[in-house]
């Protein structure tokens, strides 16, 4: 990271800036071509392993690609804010918190795992209880299993984080 004044250290406090994000958006690239998407997402981490879970249609362009290449790249933010400037617009700059990883994305094949993955998906969006999937067998669960991760903020000027 060129700025290491900026680099959130530590695996918590990492997952504590993914907890503030409600969105993650997925990287893939195949023939050269990248593409983005954006996903609610879930994450668990066993063993010191990091795995993100989300949801997909059964058929599309994601699942195409994933098809030819596994690699896949991931970004979230939060807390973003604009800070202008009276005079120079080189004094403009922006509050923010990121996290940025890659890994090797895949498919939920086995039904209990691919349940076990929505559950998690579902508690971290706020339901109570144990869910009941009507629509199991349309939903395709993707996980990114996670190879390389870091934090990165700019701080607000008066406050400290």
């Amino acid at each position: 990271m060129r700025r290491s004044d900026r680099e959130i250290l530590g695996l918590s406090n990492i997952l504590a800036v993914l907890d503030q994000c409600d969105v993650i958006r997925v990287g893939l690239c195949v023939d050269n071509k990248p593409y983005i998407v954006p996903v609610n997402f879930a994450y668990e981490v066993t063993d010191g392993n990091i795995t993100i879970y989300f949801h997909s249609a059964s058929e599309g362009r994601k699942l195409d690609m994933i098809a030819k290449n596994s690699n896949a790249c991931f970004e979230a933010d939060c807390c973003y804010k604009l800070l202008t400037a009276e005079e120079r617009a080189c004094d403009w700059t922006a509050e923010f918190q990121s996290v940025m990883g890659e890994g090797q994305i895949s498919v939920v094949t086995d039904n209990a795992q691919k349940i076990h993955a929505l559950d998690i998906l579902m508690k971290r969006h706020g339901f109570v209880g144990k869910p009941k999937y009507q629509k199991f067998a349309a939903v395709t669960v993707l996980q990114i299993s996670v190879t390389s991760m870091t934090g990165k903020s700019k701080p607000p000027r008066a406050a400290g984080w």
